[in-house]
């Protein structure tokens, strides 16, 4: 990766958000393993937030996707529809995975992202969701609902 400049890495990943500024961070990341790591990505989440550009979210999906070691990665997604299901009651994503490791079975702890990622984007959306189409309705508390089809 280091022998890549940051505009071809940036070609790589387009059409990727900020994708010009994540380039910068995948060769600095790719630095600072070779420098701090040996090389090798870290399979502990407090480890990957030392690296600069990495989140909660990202280091979830490394260890989730990468080493098969359970996590919950929590995206605007997850944080909103556990939210409005009244399954959580909590302001930010950090706070939403702390509360879901409390409640969630850990056996659900690696889909829920990708299970809510579409639903989210097509039918639980921000404002104005498809509550009439959704078969969680029944079971819905619909919190910050204020309009929905």
């Amino acid at each position: 990766m280091l022998d890549l400049s940051e505009e071809e890495i940036a070609s790589l990943i387009f059409p990727a958000g900020f994708y010009r500024t994540k380039a910068r961070q995948i060769r600095a990341i790719c630095q600072t393993l070779l420098d701090q790591f040996d090389g090798r990505v870290p399979d502990e989440i407090d480890q990957l937030l030392l690296l600069k550009g990495v989140g909660r979210k990202t280091a979830n999906l490394v260890i989730t996707l990468g080493y098969g070691k359970p996590g919950i990665c929590v995206d605007t997604h997850v944080h909103r529809i556990t939210n409005r299901w009244g399954y959580v009651a909590t302001r930010t994503p950090e706070q939403t995975e702390t509360a879901l490791r409390l409640c969630l079975p850990l056996e659900h702890w690696i889909e829920i992202n990708d299970l809510l990622v579409c639903y989210g984007q097509h039918r639980c959306l921000p404002v104005s969701p498809y509550c009439s189409l959704c078969r969680l309705w029944p079971w819905c508390d619909r919190v910050g609902v204020e309009r929905s089809r």
